[in-house]
């Protein structure tokens, strides 16, 4: 196996054999799809979040100027509201915590790939793709279902507020 550094990662190099097979081509679109993502949610978390700190304590240091400062007091906390209800509906702490647990169990299965361990001992090179398709479906799978159900939550929570 060859080694090579990147600035996102360490690529192992798959064998011969399995480098363009579609479940390990699947499994490499995944992981870096996951990866991707859960860095973008994690900026996006931080940075809002980093935005609502400084206006919250924006507000009592311009609130002291004379009328100008009420003003502005009264837009950093509308600012603080708005950015509340992006981070809300966008989810970026829940997405990028979801994102990078799937991203870590594919690199997980990729090594036990790559290692013909756990799962993957004493099977055929023929055998280990198919395992490896199957698990990598079954994790991508369990992460979708697991955020259409917490949609489907979220979205019954909301309509149950209007209700009452």
């Amino acid at each position: 196996m060859a080694f090579c550094k990147t600035k996102i990662a360490t690529i192992i190099k798959p064998p011969e054999w399995a480098e363009n097979h579609p479940a390990w081509l699947r499994l490499e679109d995944q992981l870096i799809w996951y990866d991707h993502k859960s860095g973008y949610a994690q900026r996006w978390y931080k940075w809002l979040k980093l935005v609502q700190v400084v206006l919250a304590i924006s507000i009592p240091l311009v609130s002291q100027i004379d009328h100008e400062g009420k003003w502005l007091a009264s837009i950093a906390g509308g600012l603080i509201a708005i950015i509340e209800a992006v981070q809300h509906m966008n989810q970026y702490s829940t997405l990028w915590i979801t994102y990078r647990s799937t991203a870590e169990r594919l690199k997980h299965e990729k090594f036990l790939f790559l290692s013909a361990a756990g799962p993957y001992r004493s099977l055929t090179e023929a055998e280990r793709l198919i395992l490896l398709a199957e698990r990598v479906e079954e994790h991508v799978s369990t992460e979708h279902a697991n955020w259409f159900n917490e949609n489907r939550r979220a979205i019954t929570v909301t309509g149950k507020d209007k209700k009452a």
